[in-house]
């Protein structure tokens, strides 16, 4: 006898069953069960609450990218405007994960006043570019540089607005942006032989302009200034959701969660004046959202380590089933997945590389499974075999905020840039420490954590084969007794 036949036969019983035990002078359904009562007192609040909460989620690359703006304008700085360090960030330069070895490009702009062209320049024997520009759901429209559109060549990308119809000259890497609002981070890589002199006058080089306005790029140093781009966890949030959302054009995909913008007073042609009900659920909505997010890094699945049941540091390129960074699949956007990534990290490429040109990995905990405390002293060893062609970084973050730790060192990252300041191990590794006072004799080798709740991160630049495969394995952070 088939199952689907057995399944139709439980199946007649089932409603059968129910039907003799439901009451004649009752309809079936249309009411929840008696013993179910309301869990809620003000369903205008729960209401406003829960929308707010789900659309914060929903909203968190666009917001987090959102903050590069506010910061750009609190230097100084408008649209195309060139945000370029002369040396490598401190605390002061407040970005998600940011590293603090090579100097960073940052600019934004605005195609509702047409399109903008962005002029790179050829890899040198100095430096090069890496990066991406993205749009203000923080996809990378286009990577640059050598493992970008223009291969290391250089050349001049033209951005263009949604829906854009005018004539396109010859000559540009044409990119069709789907949002009004662009940005791009860039990092200088500069070759072993150059300063950071030589990495800083390469940025200059970059020009970005409007099409039909060619006005000279202005350029700002941001190194000594402090950069504010981390996003507001309170009803600033939900003001950059105002500004962002009134702005761009609205895909079908978002329609619904525009329609619960609407309810909390968001919406195009209209001035967003929240009540005070609506401003407290926001507020409560938005913490509690930066909460969920912080407990998924205490709690992750196996699938974001990237040793699962070896070690204890996480993956951060954990791409999307379809290898990109966007989320968005043909049946649904993992809306949970996508804020988790953009969380704690900006800027990633549009799609993960193979074989991948740089790694990084995170942790947690240390090598027994204990939150790392940043009030006590741990070790990490660096082997002298690190998987990489070009340099190491080892950077801790503040892992409440995802950004560098302000300490009276200002000291927030060792790499390999700095193997002739540091104690070597006999076998020709180094071992570094990290906590809020530095063993006895090994300054060099020390990061200072200032009591903070800490995740370190290590980055491999130019990884080897066996860090791709995975066959190499990084120690654990180990608790110094």
């Amino acid at each position: 006898m088939g199952r689907s036949f057995i399944a139709l036969i439980a199946s007649l019983f089932t409603c059968g069953a129910l039907l003799a035990a439901a009451p004649v002078d009752e309809p079936l359904g249309g009411k929840p069960p008696a013993d179910m009562k309301p869990s809620m007192e003000d369903y205008d609040y729960q209401i406003k609450y829960m929308r707010a909460f789900e659309t914060a989620l929903w909203a968190m690359p666009a917001v987090s990218i959102h903050g590069f703006k506010r910061a750009t304008e609190a230097v100084g700085g408008e649209a195309n405007t060139i945000l370029a360090w002369s040396k490598v960030a401190t605390a002061k330069a407040e970005l998600l994960t940011a590293n603090n070895n090579t100097p960073y490009i940052l600019a934004m702009t605005n195609l509702r006043k047409g399109p903008v062209v962005v002029e790179i320049p050829p890899r040198s024997d100095k430096a090069s570019l890496y990066g991406q520009i993205v749009d203000h759901w923080q996809y990378a429209i286009a990577d640059v540089g050598p493992v970008g559109l223009d291969k290391g060549k250089g050349g001049k990308y033209l951005l263009l607005p949604p829906g854009y119809e005018g004539k396109t000259p010859e000559g540009y890497l044409v990119l069709k942006s789907p949002s009004y609002r662009v940005y791009f981070a860039f990092r200088s890589i500069k070759t072993p032989e150059a300063s950071m002199e030589d990495a800083w006058a390469y940025a200059k080089q970059i020009r970005m302009y409007y099409l039909d306005d060619p006005q000279p790029t202005r350029f700002i140093d941001p190194s000594d200034q402090r950069f504010p781009t981390l996003p507001r966890y309170d009803e600033g949030f939900f003001q950059d959701m105002y500004e962002i959302f009134t702005l761009e054009p609205v895909r079908e995909q978002d329609k619904i969660m525009m329609g619960y913008l609407a309810s909390l007073g968001i919406e195009k042609g209209k001035p967003f004046k929240p009540d005070e009900k609506t401003r407290k659920a926001m507020r409560q909505a938005v913490a509690d959202m930066y909460f969920y997010l912080q407990n998924q890094f205490k709690n992750p699945p196996e699938k974001m380590y990237y040793w699962p049941g070896k070690r204890k540091w996480q993956d951060v390129l954990t791409p999307d089933p379809n290898g990109n960074f966007s989320f968005v699949m043909d049946d649904m956007i993992d809306v949970d997945a996508r804020a988790n990534r953009y969380f704690f990290a900006t800027y990633y490429p549009r799609s993960y590389y193979s074989p991948p040109a740089n790694i990084y990995i995170y942790t947690l905990l240390d090598k027994d499974g204990n939150p790392i405390d940043g009030n006590k002293l741990y070790k990490l060893k660096i082997p002298a075999d690190m998987p990489v062609k070009q340099f190491w970084s080892l950077i801790l973050y503040d892992a409440d905020t995802w950004a560098f730790i302000y300490t009276r060192e200002n000291k927030v990252g060792i790499s390999s840039f700095e193997m002739d300041k540091l104690k070597k191990d006999a076998d020709g590794g180094v071992t570094l420490y990290f906590g809020p006072e530095p063993p006895e004799g090994l300054e060099s080798n020390w990061i200072p954590t200032a009591g903070k709740r800490v995740a370190p991160a290590v980055r491999f630049y130019g990884v080897k084969q066996n860090m791709v495969d995975r066959s190499w394995l990084m120690p654990d952070v180990e608790p110094v007794n």
